[in-house]
């Protein structure tokens, strides 16, 4: 549909080349994450200079990850939702017999139980850590002896930690003071979507890379799974900003504009992944935005896997490590972009 739309379509000639150009940055960093993965590229300049093949290094070059390979970047993440979920639902991370594998085997540190004031938001969380860590096991299951350990994770509560330095960045609270995703209702479910759809994002933008039918199709279900949380995620701040703490049950305390904070948490991922464009807050009280993605289209982003480790690295640069994963990720898929 979007080959054939018009400038009028798209709200004048201007904003219709910015969306090409937007299409055009993410097939070239779709390219990019060839490149990226286990450094393809630096270990065939190195076999160049032993003066081998021309063709065999250029065929080194374009080769693409295993679906493996892509499997664990999915696992790392879902290592880290799964956390996330856990915590908030139990003071504690996911058990030790779900975390062990190849890489470096690191711990999750997390924050106390959320104190639910609603019943119907901590039945939520319950469900999406019962999801998350059958996620969890269901992609270790499928790797076998090649799943990645989980590696070093950070999810706790500080002026330094992940949470708060990914508040800073956004303006949601000033330097060095503490976001706590786990002090309230609120709290949680601007955390979850925070993490919810960058994983989401993941997943779409990784569908490409899965060869293997059967794979592809446990992924899509995995992808369908986490756009549910997504969307009752965004539905459940959406009703806090438009009717206030008792919609949701119980007395749920509001102190942020649900809407001003998920489009500053939006505009904070876009500069992080570079694409200063491709992502959406709740929108407004007068126009809601149920989907994360394309307004032109209904289409919700993808992201690829350099850009989805942009964002939780906390960083826009081409880095292997930061933000909610000190020490990186496990696996060869590894490097932002």
């Amino acid at each position: 549909m979007g080959e054939i739309a018009t400038a009028d379509e798209f709200g004048g000639a201007a904003e219709l080349e910015a969306l090409i150009e937007r299409r055009s940055r993410r097939r070239e960093g779709r390219r990019g994450f060839f490149r990226l993965a286990g450094g393809l590229a630096a270990g065939a300049v190195a076999l160049n200079m032993t003066g081998l093949d021309v063709a065999a290094v250029a065929d080194a070059q374009a080769a693409a990850p295993s679906d493996a390979d892509v499997l664990n970047f999915a696992l790392n993440l879902e290592y880290l939702e799964s956390n996330y979920y856990s915590f908030a639902v139990n003071g504690s991370g996911i058990p030790s017999g779900d975390v062990t594998g190849t890489g470096t085997q690191g711990v999750a540190t997390g924050g106390p139980a959320v104190p639910f004031a609603s019943p119907l938001v901590a039945r939520l969380a319950a469900e999406i850590a019962r999801d998350e860590r059958l996620h969890v096991e269901f992609l270790r299951s499928q790797l076998t002896s090649s799943a990645v350990a989980q590696p070093a994770i950070d999810l706790s509560v500080g002026p330094n930690s992940a949470f708060s330095k990914a508040a800073q960045g956004a303006g949601i609270i000033p330097a060095g003071a503490t976001f706590n995703p786990y002090a309230s209702d609120e709290a949680f479910l601007l955390g979850a979507t925070l993490l919810t759809d960058v994983g989401l994002s993941a997943y779409i933008g990784s569908a490409t890379l899965i060869s293997n039918k059967t794979y592809l199709q446990a992924a899509a279900g995995i992808l369908a799974v986490e756009a549910y949380h997504a969307s009752i995620l965004r539905t459940s701040l959406y009703a806090l900003g438009t009717a206030g703490g008792g919609v949701l049950g119980g007395t749920v305390a509001v102190t942020m504009d649900p809407f001003a904070t998920t489009a500053a948490i939006s505009a904070a991922r876009s500069k992080l992944d570079s694409t200063n464009s491709d992502d959406n807050g709740i929108g407004t009280a007068q126009t809601p935005t149920i989907i994360n993605g394309d307004q032109t289209t209904s289409i919700a982003y993808g992201r690829t896997p350099a850009e989805v480790l942009n964002v939780v690295y906390l960083n826009p640069a081409a880095v292997t490590a930061g933000g909610f994963f000190p020490s990186g990720v496990n696996g060869t898929v590894n490097t932002s972009g």
